[in-house]
């Protein structure tokens, strides 16, 4: 099959049928808009610790690089809303998308057969996946691919849909027919600027140093004492500027078992929380995106919401 468009639609409906929220593809080529926007967001410090995002500047603008001879990025959207809410509501608080298992392992599970089917209908194929695990800027690519527009808050929002969804990519040398750019539906809201506790959004910007999911997860050091009283409850996460987005009043319930949260989890009482053992957070986080900020992380976090702050995160 030569045709571009027809084999971007065949894709766009086996990803469908695979489950997946969405799917767009975006021309591969070098990111000139996003090139200054990144240095200069870099040179503002706004990376603060994660000093990988100032590693490989280039693979990061330029998916040629990263698969040489690609000529289209397709960008696919995976759900993880659920309207299921932790049980003891002054209990520390996760993120909705650390609910259940991890994100990484799952929606690469479920893009490999889309892979082998580009492989079954086309031939050989070269193209490679990425989940969140490599220099690319996901959120970019979800926008030039039609998936959705980056907020105020910079997640990527679907209109009629919300942005409670994972971002991924294959990255390939197939000419596929590419999409429309999204438009921006944010108008003059601002109430994810608003309701931001640490004040880490501008608009269409985040200072990631300040940022409740970069202080609960990203920072192995010390949280700095300016953040007390500003954490609202979180431990792992913040869901703050999506919860207050009104494109979330469409979202609806993912259909993906491994993202189904455990009943013990949800039912954790405050006091359970931060009375919580190394084992317990074994058990309890086993195959969790939680297990990256490892026992020593989440204890730090627990101890900082009840204004002990300890030791810094390993």
């Amino acid at each position: 099959m030569s045709d571009p468009r027809q084999r971007a639609a065949l894709i766009k409906a086996k990803a469908h049928e695979l489950g997946f929220l969405a799917c767009g593809v975006a021309r591969a080529g070098f990111l000139e808009k996003e090139a200054p926007r990144l240095e200069q967001w870099l040179r503002q410090g706004r990376q603060g610790t994660m000093g990988y995002m100032e590693r490989n500047f280039d693979l990061r603008l330029d998916p040629t690089k990263l698969v040489p001879g690609a000529k289209s990025v397709i960008s696919l959207a995976y759900n993880y809303f659920t309207p299921t809410l932790q049980t003891d509501p002054d209990a520390p608080k996760l993120s909705t998308y650390a609910y259940g298992r991890d994100y990484h392992k799952v929606v690469k599970k479920r893009l490999k057969p889309l892979m082998a089917f580009m492989e079954e209908q086309f031939g050989q194929v070269d193209m490679r996946a990425f989940v969140d695990s490599a220099p690319v800027l996901e959120k970019a690519w979800a926008e030039r691919a039609g998936i959705g527009w980056r907020g105020k808050h910079t997640n990527v929002i679907r209109q009629g849909t919300g942005s409670f969804f994972f971002l991924c990519e294959l990255i390939t040398d197939l000419e596929l027919e590419p999409d429309a750019p999204a438009t921006d539906h944010c108008g003059t809201c601002r109430r994810c600027i608003d309701a931001c506790p640490t004040d880490a959004i501008t608009p269409y910007g985040v200072d990631g140093s300040r940022c409740i999911s970069y202080l609960t997860i990203e920072l192995k050091e010390a949280i700095p004492p300016e953040f007390a009283e500003r954490m609202a409850g979180w431990t792992f996460g913040c869901d703050i500027c999506q919860q207050v987005c009104p494109w979330n009043r469409f979202s609806t319930p993912h259909q993906e078992p491994e993202f189904v949260p455990k009943a013990e989890l949800m039912g954790l009482s405050a006091d359970e929380w931060h009375g919580m053992t190394e084992v317990v957070f074994d058990r309890l986080f086993e195959g969790s995106a939680v297990k990256r900020t490892k026992y020593t992380g989440l204890r730090r976090n627990l101890d900082f919401l009840r204004g002990t702050p300890g030791p810094a995160a390993e």
